[in-house]
């Protein structure tokens, strides 16, 4: 499957940016979606996941309640609604897909088998 990311951009500290990641190729609602980041100088790091139907998702500690995930199998897209943005939220931001067949959605990079060109967010303070 491809992925291609898109959304990103430069933002104030407390405003929104919405990410978006459309996959071609491939049947998009046999897998699991899942947003991550990485800074200059560090790992690729988990933000959030959502299942295939889209009814569960899970968010790192560090975006709850501020970030959500969402999907639209229809549509062959999720998304990544970021709103409050604070300036260490500043990262680029990869889709991944993971084809495994799981219970629980999994939160390692090496886990997800496919991956979005990536998308630079940067929140100025």
């Amino acid at each position: 499957v491809q992925l291609q990311a898109s959304g990103g951009g430069l933002v104030q500290a407390g405003g929104s940016l919405r990410l978006s990641c459309t996959a071609s190729g491939r049947t998009f609602s046999n897998y699991v979606m899942g947003w991550f980041r990485q800074a200059p100088g560090k790992e690729r790091v988990f933000v959030a996941a959502i299942s295939r139907g889209g009814g569960t998702t899970s968010y790192a500690d560090s975006v709850k309640g501020r970030f959500t995930i969402s999907r639209d199998n229809a549509k062959n897209t999720v998304y990544l609604q970021m709103n409050s943005l604070k300036p260490e939220d500043t990262a680029v931001y990869y889709c991944g897909a993971d084809r495994a067949i799981m219970t629980v959605l999994r939160t390692r990079p090496a886990d997800y088998d496919y991956w979005g060109q990536g998308t630079l967010v940067t929140v100025s303070s």
